[in-house]
C-alpha cells in the first residue's frame, strides 16, 4: 500500500514538473516544415525535367540536392535548430537520413578519419540500413519462390 502511495505522489511530482507539450503547434510546425522540404524537392524535380532530364534521372538529382542540402546545414550547425522546431517534420524525409550520418561523423571526427569518422558514422543509421537491406533480400528471396514468372525466367 505504501509503494502504490509514493509512486502516486512520484508520478504527481513528475506532471508538476514537466512542461506541458504543445500536441497542436508542433503538429502544425511538422506539417508545414515537412511540406516545405517536400516543395523544395518538387521544384528541384520540375527544373530537372524542364531542362530535359528523365524522371529517373531528375528523381536521383532530387534526391541527391536534398541529401546535400541537410548534409551543408548539418554542417553549420542549422538543421539541429530545424529538427528542434519542426520534430518528425524535417526528420522523416531524406534529410533527416543524411543528417544522422552527418552529425556523428562531425561530432567523432577528431577521434580520426577510421576510427573517428568511419567507425561512428552509421551510429545512428547503421541499424536503418542492415534491417532496411536484410529485409529486402528476404523480400527479394521470397518474391523468388513464390513468382512463377520468375521461376520460368530462370
Amino acid at each position: 500500500m505504501k509503494t502504490l502511495d509514493s509512486n502516486k505522489k512520484y508520478q504527481n511530482f513528475v506532471d508538476e514538473k514537466s512542461p506541458n507539450s504543445p500536441i497542436l503547434k508542433n503538429c502544425f510546425n511538422a506539417f508545414w516544415v515537412g511540406g516545405l522540404i517536400c516543395i523544395i524537392g518538387q521544384l528541384i524535380f520540375d527544373y530537372c525535367i524542364f531542362r530535359g532530364f528523365s524522371k529517373d534521372l531528375a528523381g536521383s538529382v532530387v534526391s541527391i540536392s536534398l541529401i546535400f542540402i541537410s548534409a551543408f546545414l548539418t554542417a553549420l550547425n542549422l538543421f539541429n535548430r530545424i529538427g528542434k522546431f519542426a520534430g518528425a517534420g524535417s526528420l522523416i524525409p531524406i534529410t533527416g537520413f543524411a543528417n544522422s550520418i552527418i552529425s556523428p561523423a562531425m561530432e567523432y571526427k577528431s577521434e580520426g578519419y577510421v576510427m573517428g569518422v568511419g567507425a561512428k558514422m552509421f551510429t545512428v543509421a547503421g541499424p536503418v540500413l542492415v534491417y532496411g537491406i536484410c529485409s529486402s533480400v528476404i523480400v527479394g528471396i521470397a518474391y523468388l519462390i513464390f513468382n512463377t514468372q520468375a521461376i520460368l525466367l530462370i
